[in-house]
């Protein structure tokens, strides 16, 4: 399944490519940057989801090989955050520090927003396999646990953001929670079969 990377790839960058025509061509309406912004960030969502939906899915349906494509839509996903914080520090605020700290600090969507942000930043930087032999596969496992922290901040950020509408957040937040509940039950239900599981008695010793 190696060849179908390449195509794989470009179908990723296809959002981007969408909405640099849509800029190109002048369609992005009366406020550009509130389109840009709520789609690179629906994308960062999408890609976060559909990464954490690669294990089940391969456990479900024996088909291995989608592992190899994990790796890549993390990166993705990591790619269209950095977008949509791109756009917030440039196009949003240009680059003005005290107006970005005092939004963090007030504007509480902004600052789990953040959070999430930042807790991809490591996940993106030990990608490589070098990092995985590095940290050790327990350590790098245990570190990139992260994404869950991440995507449910990326939820809650946009279910605080909309306010009203919250039909789509909703169906996110849906989808999130379907995932994680998956890793909750594959990691409990063989530790509750252990625990159920009678212990065998000890053989007698025979006296000499």
């Amino acid at each position: 399944m190696r060849r179908f990377k390449p195509f794989v790839f470009l179908a990723c960058l296809l959002p981007l490519a969408r909405l640099g025509w849509k800029a190109y061509m002048g369609l992005l309406g009366a406020n550009p940057i509130e389109v840009i912004t709520h789609s690179t960030g629906d994308w960062t969502l999408i890609f976060l989801l559909i990464t954490l939906a690669v294990t089940p899915l391969r456990k479900l349906t024996g088909q291995t090989w989608l592992i190899r494509y994990r790796r890549m839509f993390g990166l993705f996903a990591f790619f269209y955050v950095t977008l949509h914080f791109l756009t917030y520090i440039w196009l949003d605020k240009f680059f003005n520090v005290h107006d970005m700290l005092a939004d963090i600090a007030k504007r509480k969507f902004i600052t789990v927003g953040f959070t999430g942000f930042v807790l991809l930043i490591p996940l993106a930087l030990t990608s490589t396999s070098g990092w995985i032999r590095r940290l050790g596969g327990k350590r790098w496992q245990a570190l990139h646990r992260l994404i869950y922290a991440a995507a449910i901040c990326g939820v809650i950020h946009y279910l605080w953001l909309v306010k009203a509408d919250i039909r789509k957040p909703l169906q996110y937040g849906t989808v999130l929670a379907v995932l994680l509940g998956y890793r909750v039950v594959s990691w409990a239900v063989p530790r509750l079969k252990a625990q159920k599981m009678p212990s065998l008695p000890a053989r007698a010793v025979p006296e000499g």
